[in-house]
């Protein structure tokens, strides 16, 4: 073969496209939005965000009477007043009670639920889903009087149980649906290697599965906790006595025909506000993560 029919059969070299150049330090790149086209709406949506829970605290601190725009003199009579005289102590310690009792009976359940529709095939899996999934368009008001029967016929009535119950139904379809997504994004040949190792299926998942878990069922029991803690309906319908009320209808309470007392209602509203704020600011990291992961199919 001649020196010609080789350079013909070689392809030239492609040249490298050459990089684009950087901006200097403190420039912005031509594909770069202005840093007030970032700022201005962020700093919009948290004027109107932060100026509610303001106002509040606003009429929370300051005395009674008072128009002042800043919270001074400072005083917390407004808080010691719904804490003693108005039983806030008692509607707090119930709530976490309900709260807490429910986001345990809806994580186990929707874990075991959620773990069978991930691991296992059975002829009405799909109508079981689509269930799970229309139940969510049913208003819990509808339910209100089947519920109140049932409750009544089990002596349930005035109980903090039948709220937790009552609770619990209604958080789990969504929470066995999110559980069964995260279940599903965890390899299945973790759980047959651990079979293989001599482990059986409660072993393998318990060792294997459910640590890998922990951002779903974080997810899941927050906003079992978060809805429980918030939710007035039920408490209003199942609970007659003051001893067993909750925050929602005890922040209902101080609202009457003729008028409301601000200062107390402001208060009662930061009460029922900081352990919800507190609970997300510890588990932001996993809330997001439980949620991005357990909303899509893996």
């Amino acid at each position: 073969m001649s020196v010609k029919e080789a350079t013909k059969t070689v392809p030239a070299p492609v040249p490298a496209t050459p990089e684009p150049p950087r901006p200097a330090k403190g420039e912005r790149a031509w594909d770069e939005a202005p840093r007030w086209q970032i700022y201005l709406p962020l700093g919009i949506y948290l004027i109107f965000t932060l100026v509610p829970f303001y106002w509040i605290l606003l009429f929370s601190l300051r005395p009674a009477g008072s128009t002042s725009l800043v919270p001074w003199p400072m005083t917390f009579d407004h808080f010691e007043k719904v804490w003693t005289e108005r039983s806030f102590g008692t509607y707090f310690t119930n709530s976490v009670l309900v709260g807490v009792a429910t986001l345990i009976m809806t994580t186990l359940v929707a874990l075991a639920g959620g773990y069978a529709l991930a691991r296992f095939d059975f002829k009405v899996k799909r109508a079981f889903m689509l269930g799970l999934l229309c139940s969510q368009f049913v208003p819990g008001a509808l339910l209100l009087v089947p519920l109140f029967e049932i409750f009544a016929e089990l002596q349930m009535i005035n109980s903090l149980g039948s709220v937790i119950l009552a609770e619990t139904v209604f958080q789990l379809p969504l929470s066995m649906i999110l559980i069964s997504n995260f279940i599903k994004n965890v390899p299945y040949s973790l759980e047959e290697a651990a079979w293989v190792d001599g482990c059986n299926r409660m072993t393998a998942f318990r060792i294997v599965v459910l640590p890998l878990l922990r951002p779903g069922l974080i997810a899941v029991g927050s906003f079992a906790f978060v809805h429980s803690w918030n939710h007035f309906l039920f408490a209003l319908m199942f609970l007659n006595n003051q001893d067993k009320q909750t925050i929602p209808v005890g922040l209902n309470s101080l609202m009457s025909a003729d008028s409301v007392d601000l200062g107390a209602l402001a208060a009662g509203g930061i009460i029922a506000a900081v352990p919800v704020v507190i609970v997300f600011a510890f588990i932001q990291k996993w809330l997001i993560t439980g949620f991005s992961a357990g909303a899509v199919k893996g």
